[in-house]
């Protein structure tokens, strides 16, 4: 196998001219025939018995090119990469320029490489210091947050609805004196103040009594995901059937050991106060490492290839779908149900995909600055805590992990040491 490496003229980007040898693209085209040969019927032979040299005579092997080159390219990219010596950041966009039995397959690979980055100023950063003080609203919203959790729900009968009341409704929708589908439901159940349904529907229905026809009148929204409906006017008949409100807990010594391990409610209230310092702490952290990091970015110089930003766009959205996978969705649904497309999809997803970038190039930057080195000690002890993650034995994991993986878990210490050091050397004000 040959690679050339051919410069274009889009900053970063490069084109990979590879050419694999006559015998492999031969073998591939015998796989792929291999693969399919009991389809065919060739005269003087059972079926999936000819060989190969008798289909070409009779058919020609064009059919089997498409699965051969495609046998070929998986196989010889990898190792073209090495070839090339370049920190190559995209997939690959292929042509292929010859395919015939007998000669050398060859194709192009127009690719991103990795692009310069140029460091503002990253010590001595200004960031506003994070408030970690706990306050009594602080307490007291988790309070109540664990009364409404321990609450008791009592259905009512004797007054009308109010905010924050569970209904249970039956609707009908109207657009233009016509119902319309999806429009009617029957003992819906309704939390009065959650905006399930149209902005002003919820609200219309405070004050309505029970077993009473209303009418409620709302617009639709200009975006909304079914285009008939989008921006029109609506009118919906609503009976509500049923309402239940919460009825708190007093918060006294019984509500605390009711919810919690403490007896009493002062020793309640210093533990919440305890935990919620612990999380305000947690988000200071997160949030100066995260100005640091922005602030870093801004005064750097770069600039990005566009195959590059489309490759971690692509990835984004393949994310979002195993997450969606893992809910028994698939992406296809989901687009349909919303009126998203791929492309739209892509388009939205394209601002942190340029973030993602720019926030790795800027840290491996800094750690290159700074010869930031990650020891053995350093990464045993990082080993150590993903084996405990995983619930194994640290000698353990480190069977299950190839040299790629360790040389990636060492770069992301690497980063992460790099975002200390900007937290470290700026300046809180």
């Amino acid at each position: 196998m040959s690679v050339k490496v051919e410069q274009l003229e889009e900053k970063n980007m490069i084109k990979l001219t590879i050419e694999v040898p006559a015998e492999k693209f031969d073998a591939a085209i015998q796989k792929a025939y291999n693969h399919d040969k009991n389809r065919f019927n060739i005269p003087g032979f059972r079926k999936g018995k000819a060989p190969l040299q008798m289909f070409e005579k009779m058919y020609g092997l064009g059919m089997f090119y498409d699965a051969a080159a495609n046998t070929v390219i998986n196989e010889s990219y990898p190792d073209a990469v090495k070839e090339s010596k370049e920190e190559i950041v995209s997939n690959p966009k292929i042509d292929v320029v010859q395919i015939e039995k007998g000669k050398d397959f060859i194709y192009t690979a127009e690719v991103a490489t990795k692009p310069e980055i140029t460091l503002g100023e990253y010590k001595g950063l200004e960031i506003k210091k994070p408030d970690t003080e706990v306050t009594d609203e602080d307490i007291n919203k988790e309070l109540e947050n664990a009364r409404n959790r321990a609450a008791r729900k009592v259905e009512v009968t004797d007054r009308p609805v109010k905010d924050g009341d569970e209904t249970v409704i039956d609707f009908k929708g109207f657009v233009d004196g016509k119902p319309f589908e999806g429009g009617e439901g029957e003992d819906y159940p309704l939390t009065i103040g959650s905006h399930q349904f149209i902005e002003g529907f919820e609200e219309q229905l405070i004050g309505k009594n029970l077993n009473e026809k209303n009418e409620i009148n709302v617009t639709f929204p200009k975006e909304y995901h079914v285009a008939d409906l989008a921006g029109k006017p609506a009118t919906f008949e609503v009976t509500v059937k049923k309402i239940t409100e919460k009825q708190l807990p007093e918060l006294n010594d019984e509500f605390a050991d009711n919810v919690s391990d403490f007896s009493t409610l002062e020793e309640y209230k210093a533990d919440l106060k305890k935990k919620i310092g612990e999380r305000k702490e947690r988000e200071a952290k997160t949030q100066t490492e995260n100005e640091a990091v922005d602030k870093a970015i801004e005064n750097a110089s770069i600039e990005l290839p566009k195959a590059m930003v489309d490759t971690e766009a692509r990835g984004i959205v393949d994310e979002y779908a195993q997450r969606l996978r893992s809910q028994g969705l698939n992406l296809a649904d989901y687009m349909k149900y919303t009126g998203q497309t791929m492309d739209k999809l892509l388009e939205q997803v394209t601002p942190d995909a340029e973030k993602r970038i720019k926030t790795r190039l800027v840290l491996e930057k800094v750690a290159e600055a700074e010869n930031i080195q990650v020891s053995d000690e350093d990464y045993n002890s990082q080993i150590e805590k993903m084996a405990a993650d995983y619930n194994t034995d640290a000698e353990k994991f480190k069977k299950f992990i190839d040299e790629s993986q360790e040389t990636q878990i060492k770069e992301d210490m690497k980063v992460q040491k790099a975002i200390d050091l900007l937290v470290d050397q700026a300046k809180l004000v």
